[in-house]
Parts: C-alpha cells; structure tokens; sequence
C-alpha cells in the first residue's frame, strides 16, 4: 500500500489513559447483524430429514455442534454421538410425522455444550418439500425482486418485496401502475405495505431499495426513491396526495422527487429528503428529453468509512453520472459527498470528471479494492472510492453484466469480469480492481450477456462467459467449458459453482463435457423477462450455501428452496462476509447479479479470511 493510503487511513479516534491510540481502517472492524444459528429442516420423506445451520463469523474454527429431535411433547434426544466439526448439516432418519417435530443445534465450545439454537418446527403430517412458503397478501401487482434484511431486530432475516403492477422500460412509452414494498417474517406472517405511488413508474430501473442496518440499531431500514402521493407502512402520505405529474407518455419528468428512509419493522417514513441530483428541467441535459436516461437509477450500501454502512443513491450512466452517498445516524440523514461527472475535477488516476461519463453499467458492485479496509464502488467501467474521488475509469463504456471478486486466486487482490455494449470497445474484458488495469480484453463486439464462475475444475479461478472467443479462463484462454449468461449458485456438495436459470438449476459436468440440469422448482416463475432472474439468491440460512426464492405461477406465494445435499466443507455464513452481504443489498439493481464473496470459492481453494465484523445487539422497543 502507498504511504500516502497508510497515512490516509489511519484513524486516531480513542483515547485510553489519556493516551491517543490510533488503528487503520484497515483493521477496523464492521457493524454486522447479529444473526441467530439459522436452523432449518427439509422432509425429504420415508422418515428422512435434512437438517443445516448458521457458522456465525465471530465463531472459533474448533466449534462443533450438536443436533437434537424433539417429537410431540417429548424432551430433545441428541442424534449425534459425537460434536460435530465438520458441514454445519445432518441427515437424520427414522422420523415419525404423525406427530410434531422439531429440531434445535447445540454448539459446543472447549467441550462444553452451549444453550439451544431457537427450533425448527414441523407440524404433525408435515409435507414433503423442499422448500418454505410465504403466502402473499392479495395485492395488485406481480412478486418481482426482493431483499431481506432484520427487519424487527430478532436474529433472522426478513423478505422485502417489490410489486409491480405493470412495468416498462424507460425508452418506452406507457403508464404503470403502482409499485409497492411488502414486508414477510419466514413464516409467512405479513408486516407492511409501502405503495410508492403514481409518481414511481415501474420498471427495472427505477426503484432500487437497499435494505440495511445503516445505523446499528439490529433492525435493518429500507432506503428509496418516493415521490408525491407515496403510502408508507402505516398509512401516512409523503408530499401532496393530490399532485399529478404523469404526462402524457405515462412517464414522470416534472415535480418533486424525494429519498425516503423507512423503519424496517413498521414501514413507517422516518426521514424524506430531496433526491440528489434532481433530473434538472425536463433532464435533456442527461442525453434526451423523453425519460429514458435521466431515470436510469442505481443503489447500493458500502461501508465508507470503515465501520458504518452508508447508502450511496446513484443517477445517470449512459452520459451523466452522479453518485450521492448518505448517512443514516442518529435519526438524522446527512449527505457524505457527491460524486458527479459533469463537476469539474480530477479522478486519482489524474483523468477528468468527465472522462467518467458513459461508463456505467445497468447495476453495479461494492468491494474493497484497494485493500485500504474502505469500500469502492465498482460503477461498471469505472471505480468511485471511498471518498467519492474517482479512482480509475478504463473508457471501455457502458455493458450490462459485471462480476467482482478474487476471480484469479493466482493474483493479488480482487479482479473485475464485465462485458460491454456498443461494439466500439471490447465485448469483455478482465480487470485489476484496485487500478482499473486490463489484463486481457476481446475484440470489439457488441456483447450483451456475461457470467463469471467457476464451473470447471480443469481450469485456474473462475471461467468467463460472455463476449468473442468465449468461454474463457480467466487468464483469457478459450476453453471447453459450458456455463450461461444469467445467474449462478453455490447450492450442491462441492466447491464449484452451479447455473441457476429461470426456475432451473444445472451442473457443468466436466468429465462428460455436457450439462445436467439437477434441480428444478416445480409451479414457480422468474422475473424480469429474458434475464430470467429468481426474487432473490442468498445465503439466507442453514449453511454457507445459497437460497434461492421464486414466485409461484400463480403470484400467490414466494417460494424458499434450499439445498438438501450433504457437504463436506464448512465455512462461515456468507452473510458475514461483508461483500457478500452488501451484494444481497445490490441484488435488486437494475439487471441484477449473483452475489460475490471477498474471497475465492472454488476448486483449490484457501480458507476464507477471518471476518473482521462486530454485530451489533438489537435495540428491541
């Protein structure tokens, strides 16, 4: 690291024994939820259970754990004979359903048992499935994107979910109707309803909501965009009820916009400012008057200054670019600092502000890249750090798709894997993250899908799909590999990355050079038409690997599938890897992504880093 960064991030912020003590952000440790052991339990049938849970982050790597039945009115017997240390899962058998069943995890810590983890509860007759319900309110609109968060403060994760009622591009004429946020506990009790209004049109790009404990209360809050006539959680308008902005094309290029901060247990508006930056006129000066550019959003959470989450709200990307970043402390909204490419300035690799123009994607990434233990915003072809300078733009322009992790474990630090639009730059590209710097690049090529995991054992890191000569390892080289252009995800026994598309999960089986489909969720949907994408991907609970939640054909339930293969390999949650977890928060963006982890999973992989986290004790009221 540059001096000048050591210098730069070193924060002297206590004072103990009247002595001034200084520590790096570096090492600074992050505000986390404090998330309970995450049980759950699948009847697989013929007496069949499997059961995983939650490694927190903050845990030792000797922790074992014991697995206890509990049927009808019986006391918990241990079904283990020894403390398990390796998968955080069991296959239990010989269980009878006739009668209720439930089933709690003990750790054991030094070879002492520690208190039960809260029960997983099957009634009596339970059926066999293999996923959760959540039974949906009646509601006009479609289930589309969704997030969670600890909405209540209670140590599990709570679904957010944003309904469409129609939805359109924003090259497209057309009205919508509402869009709205509902909030569900995992056992499918309802919480609120927030109807963002007339003045919110639905569309991919219009509402990002960033749900997260900004402040560290333990209970998330949901941050967005809500204009005049929007209905919080309890009822309450923001703005006039009565104002009308919709013109004649169905878009909303005139009145006030506002951001929202809304509680995450009640839905009600805490805080509305005005949204930064304003469209400006009839916003032709993003690049049209029609509504498509100046209403392309984007949003993300990243921990600016080391510890504490900020919201960063984002506008333009085709031509303009502006990043505002947001602190929610206190009960008080403050901004943290603007970052607009039309503002004269000097990006820290010496290029202008306005050389950052036109670089975004439809979405964006959140990671350390720079290893000073603050985040950056990965803006597509461009990097905003921590700071909201510009830290590098590569001029390769705008692109869809975008992957950020340690893609090459064979090289320090995190890479960049993005395709891009236009056929005036390359159809995809590798870069350094921390410099912006290509490491290989194809030919020029109008590129619009791209996808990096690591499918095939065969080949170093992650493999690339998307763009001329693909697929390709991610040193550059065109391979054998098969993988896909939409979602991927951690769901069978080994390290290797599985394709989820639509409603369909499938492996590369790289021994025969084919691909198998080895799940499929049966009666469910996926949104956002031919990205084909889930509500949600994550490691929502049991162990590190991911969830993965559908809508019902019928838009009357969300789905929660998980995965009931054994594994070998235990690692912590993935929602205490803090890349991962803001990953979660960015899902919803736009076109959305899969989520990264700061760290390589895949074939050969190291053991993940110790999570520098600190989780916070909920303020229950």
């Amino acid at each position: 690291m540059r001096l000048v960064n050591i210098i730069r991030t070193v924060l002297c912020s206590m004072t103990i024994a009247g002595l001034m003590v200084c520590a790096s952000s570096a090492n600074a440790q992050r505000q986390m939820e404090k998330l309970g052991r995450g049980v759950v339990a699948i009847n697989q049938g013929d007496g069949k259970v499997f059961v995983s849970w939650r490694l927190l982050g903050s845990e030792p790597d000797s922790i074992g754990f014991n697995v206890y039945r509990a049927s009808g009115a019986g006391q918990p017997v241990k079904r283990n004979s020894a403390p398990l240390t390796q998968a955080t899962c069991y296959q239990d058998s010989g269980v009878d359903f006739s009668q209720p069943v439930s089933y709690s995890v003990r750790a054991v810590v030094g070879g002492i048992e520690q208190p039960a983890s809260a029960p997983f509860r099957f009634p009596a007759n339970a059926p066999v499935r293999q996923y959760l319900s959540i039974p949906l309110q009646p509601a006009r609109g479609i289930p589309n994107d969704a997030s969670v968060g600890d909405l209540d403060g209670d140590g599990d994760y709570e679904i957010v979910l944003k309904r469409e009622d129609g939805s359109q591009d924003n090259s497209r004429s057309g009205a919508t109707g509402s869009t709205t946020l509902e909030a569900y506990q995992l056992d499918g009790s309802f919480m609120w309803r927030i109807d963002l209004g007339k003045h919110i049109r639905g569309g991919a790009h219009y509402t990002q909501f960033m749900v997260y404990d900004l402040d560290g209360d333990g209970q998330a809050e949901v941050v967005c965009k809500t204009g005049d006539g929007t209905i919080d959680g309890r009822g309450q308008v923001i703005g006039d009820r009565n104002a009308h902005y919709v013109n004649h094309a169905g878009k909303i290029l005139s009145g006030p916009e506002f951001l929202t901060v809304f509680a995450g247990k009640t839905g009600a508006e805490l805080t509305t400012t005005e949204y930064v930056p304003p469209r400006g006129g009839d916003g032709s000066g993003w690049g049209d008057s029609s509504g498509n550019r100046v209403d392309r959003f984007l949003a993300c959470v990243a921990y600016l200054d080391g510890s504490r989450p900020s919201v960063v709200m984002c506008r333009g990307y085709y031509t303009r670019t502006v990043l505002a970043a947001w602190d929610w402390r206190d009960g008080k909204l403050t901004q943290r600092w603007i970052f607009d490419s039309d503002v004269d300035g000097l990006g820290k690799d010496g290029k202008s502000n306005s050389e950052y123009a036109g670089q975004g994607n439809h979405g964006l990434s959140v990671a350390d890249v720079d290893g000073d233990g603050r985040d950056e915003i990965v803006y597509g072809a461009m990097c905003v750090d921590d700071d909201g300078k510009g830290l590098w733009t590569t001029g390769l322009r705008h692109g869809d798709a975008m992957h950020v992790s340690d893609l090459d474990p064979t090289r320090p630090g995190l890479e960049v894997f993005g395709i891009h639009e236009g056929g005036r730059t390359a159809g995809a590209a590798l870069l350094d993250a921390r410099t912006g710097a290509i490491l290989w690049a194809t030919e020029n090529r109008d590129t619009g899908r791209g996808l990096a995991a690591d499918v095939d054992p065969q080949y170093v890191g992650t493999e690339c799909f998307g763009g001329p000569g693909s697929p390709r390892s991610v040193k550059g080289e065109s391979i054998r590999a098969q993988g896909g252009s939409n979602f991927a995800v951690w769901w069978d026994g080994d390290l290797l990355r599985e394709i989820l598309n639509s409603n369909q999960i499938s492996k590369w089986n790289w021994r025969e050079g084919k691909m198998e489909r080895i799940f499929e969720a049966e009666g469910c949907r996926s949104n956002n038409g031919s990205k084909s994408t889930p509500a949600l991907s994550v490691d929502l609970f049991g162990d590190w690997r991911e969830e993965v939640i559908w809508r019902t054909g019928d838009n009357r339930e969300l789905r929660i599938y998980t995965t009931v293969l054994p594994t070998e390999h235990r690692f912590y949650t993935l929602m205490h890897d803090s890349q991962y977890r803001l990953s979660i928060a960015w899902q919803n963006v736009a076109y959305n992504q899969p989520p990264w982890p700061s760290f390589f999973i895949g074939h050969a992989m190291k053991a993940p880093p110790k999570a520098n986290i600190r989780m916070v004790e909920p303020m229950l009221q």
